[in-house]
């Protein structure tokens, strides 16, 4: 008979969190059907019952300041761990340094897109989304007393490093992020541990805004209900402009932009490319993740004739740094706001906000719920009044975000051939073939599938919660 163990044994010096029996699955598909009920529950109460719906705006306020309670720490974990997988994929060579160059410039176009096509088709124009009204005092009061540019970079200075955290800034936090960033890289192998700590504090905050985001369809329904209560069936056409105009310039960028720079550099056909990328495609769409198909990613761009190194450089760097279209976005929902609300952003302001979101967009991929935490951030730091606006927007976002990781999944896949071709690791005759179907990829064992009958799936993204995926630069040590 085996000895029991005495009562001891059985005490813990140290907190102790138990594993769960099964593995965790993604359940967010649930979560995507129950915000599609709720905004169409919400469009019929503001139809049917409209001055009754007006006073249930409440609840979409409610739901955009549990985003805003998240935007400080998410803003700082995302920059420092963005900073660290700079510096990392800077270290490793050729490879890093011209993909942080291209994922630059393409995320900076993409925004500029963004903006450019928001300011055309003016989707927000027509709604009356009423102000926040004590963040509207607040911006009145800092642009009355800022003093110009001087009292504005004055007051990204926080009292202390602590108080950024505090104060509802979001630029006094971005600032502190980049110097703790810059600092803790200047340590060499001694800031590891820091970063260490703040990847787990990461995961800490993206299960939080996970937690959070589960209330989204009661937020989407308060929100939709305001608006449509307060104007009609005008809200609903305006959105679906806006949910139209995104899918529509989504498509434009990967086939038009993307596909002429990847045929101008390297005569790969983008259409043959998405087409072998379709297994992956569907499982981004099951998840409304990029990062759940980051490992089928690699194997296939492998496969087609890229060199393992540079794999291993471009794509980790790409799901943190090559965010397209979280970038169109981004900017395209921030001018549909300001313009629904009545309170247009001029020129700087719009660029202002682009400088912005260049930045905090960084690591913005992985986790679902991210961008219109990235969003939410944006507006509190240039326009704390439109932050209200955020609500209308958590209505449609789900719908918005297969287009988002879709549009980032497809600019990394462009990228690693693009690069492969710039550092001469590419084999573009074997891309050919393997695109024609003349050398067929065969399906691995840890390769991620879903089956759309039952679109429970395990998604590294919320399994990990970490968005921000590094290189390894040890494998590139010799």
């Amino acid at each position: 008979m085996a000895q029991q163990p005495s009562a001891e044994s059985m005490l813990s010096t140290s907190p102790q969190v138990p594993e769960p029996k099964k593995p965790r699955k993604d359940r967010t598909h649930w979560l995507y059907i129950g915000v599609i009920i709720a905004v169409i529950a919400g469009i019929i109460f503001g139809l049917v019952a409209p001055d009754v719906a007006k006073s249930f705006k409440v609840l979409g306020t409610m739901f955009v300041s549990l985003i805003k309670m998240m935007i400080s720490p998410v803003i700082f974990c995302t920059i420092v761990l963005g900073i660290g997988s700079v510096r990392a994929a800077a270290s490793v060579g050729k490879a890093g340094g011209l993909a942080l160059g291209y994922f630059l410039t393409m995320s900076t176009f993409a925004l500029a897109v963004g903006l450019v096509v928001g300011n055309f088709i003016q989707p927000g124009s027509g709604l009356n989304i009423e102000a926040t009204k004590n963040a509207g005092a607040e911006y009145a009061s800092q642009a009355e007393h800022g003093g110009g540019m001087i009292g504005f970079i004055q007051s990204i200075i926080p009292d202390t490093i602590f108080s950024a955290f505090t104060s509802g800034s979001v630029l006094q936090t971005l600032f502190v992020a980049l110097l703790v960033g810059f600092a803790v890289q200047s340590m060499g192998k001694r800031g590891e541990p820091i970063l260490i700590a703040v990847g787990h504090l990461q995961k800490l905050m993206f299960k939080i805004l996970n937690m959070v985001l589960w209330v989204a369809p009661i937020g989407a329904f308060g929100a939709m209900a305001g608006v449509v209560g307060a104007t009609g069936m005008k809200a609903v056409l305006q959105l679906g402009v806006l949910m139209i105009a995104f899918y529509l310039t989504c498509i434009i960028f990967i086939f038009g932009v993307l596909g002429t720079i990847l045929w101008s550099f390297t005569r790969v056909n983008i259409f043959k490319l998405c087409k072998y990328l379709g297994r992956e495609f569907l499982l981004i769409v099951a998840t409304s993740s990029s990062e759940s198909a980051l490992p089928n990613l690699m194997r296939k761009m492998e496969h087609v004739g890229v060199a393992t190194p540079t794999v291993g450089i471009v794509v980790p760097t790409g799901y943190s740094f090559n965010l397209d279209g979280t970038a169109i976005y981004l900017t395209m929902s921030a001018i549909f706001i300001s313009d629904a609300m009545h309170m247009p952003m001029n020129l700087g302001e719009q660029i202002g906000l682009l400088l912005f979101m260049i930045i905090a967009s960084k690591g913005a991929a992985g986790v679902s719920g991210a961008g219109i935490a990235t969003l939410a951030a944006g507006l509190q730091s240039h326009r704390p009044e439109l932050l209200d606006g955020v609500g209308v927007i958590v209505g449609i976002d789900r719908f918005m975000s297969e287009a988002r990781a879709l549009t980032n999944f497809a600019g990394n896949a462009v990228a690693t051939i693009l690069v492969g071709k710039w550092t001469r690791t590419v084999d573009l005759a074997r891309v050919r073939d393997v695109l024609d179907g003349k050398i067929p990829y065969v399906a691995a064992a840890d390769d991620s599938d879903v089956d759309f009958h039952n679109p429970t799936v395990t998604n590294p993204a919320t399994e990990s919660l970490q968005p921000t995926p590094q290189v390894n630069i040890e494998a590139f040590r010799h």
